[in-house]
Formats: structure tokens, C-alpha cells, sequence
């Protein structure tokens, strides 16, 4: 039986890796063996920053809607208990862009909860 060195499936298994490190610097984008471990390396950074990036837009939201709610004399948290004590049911990011883009509607909601 003759010998088969497999060549055409090993180029397709290296090229699939390749495509996937496109735009990185030096041997990372050019030897198998970098490429290799610098692409898993990215796709595990990929996934948990994919998650990482949920927490930060809350923290983000957060910091946002309390920077307003000081304005209006009233500290976040107290601003958010009142908010749930009244059954106004409106969301972070909705408030956090609220605060950015429209401060008197966010004023208007923050003279309901106080009464």
C-alpha cells in the first residue's frame, strides 16, 4: 500500500487557522504553531469579554444615572428604592440615556418618585 503524506488536507487545516489570525503582527500571523496558540488565545478573550462587556455597561448605566441624580439633590440609591416603591418600572440603561440625552425628562421622573 503506498504511502499517503496527506497534503491537501493538512494545507486546508493550516490555512483555516491562518484566515483566523488576519491582522496580527510578525510570526503570530505567519508560523502554524504561533498562529495556533495566539488565535485560541484571542477566542478565549473574545468569550469572556463578551460577558465582561455586560457588567461594564451596567457599571456604566450606574455611574451615569447617579451622576444626574446628584444634580437633583438625591443619591442613587435613594433614588432607585423610591423608583421601585412607586411601580415606576424603567429600567438602567433606559434611565442612564434618560440622563444623557433628555436631563428634563429624567428631572420629571425624579420630582414623581420624590413625591
Amino acid at each position: 500500500m503506498p504511502r499517503v503524506k496527506g497534503g491537501p488536507k493538512t494545507r486546508h487545516r493550516r490555512k483555516k487557522w491562518l484566515k483566523l489570525a488576519k491582522g496580527y503582527r510578525g510570526a503570530k500571523s505567519k508560523l502554524f504553531r504561533s498562529v495556533r496558540l495566539q488565535v485560541m488565545k484571542s477566542l478565549s478573550y473574545a468569550y469572556r469579554d463578551r460577558r465582561k462587556k455586560k457588567a461594564m455597561m451596567r457599571k456604566l448605566a450606574i455611574i451615569r444615572i447617579n451622576a444626574a441624580c446628584r444634580n437633583e439633590d438625591i443619591s442613587y440609591s435613594e433614588f432607585m428604592n423610591r423608583l421601585k416603591k412607586s411601580n415606576i418600572a424603567i429600567n438602567r440603561p433606559m434611565l442612564a440615556s434618560l440622563a444623557l440625552e433628555h436631563p428634563s425628562a429624567f428631572a420629571k421622573i425624579v420630582k414623581k418618585v420624590k413625591s
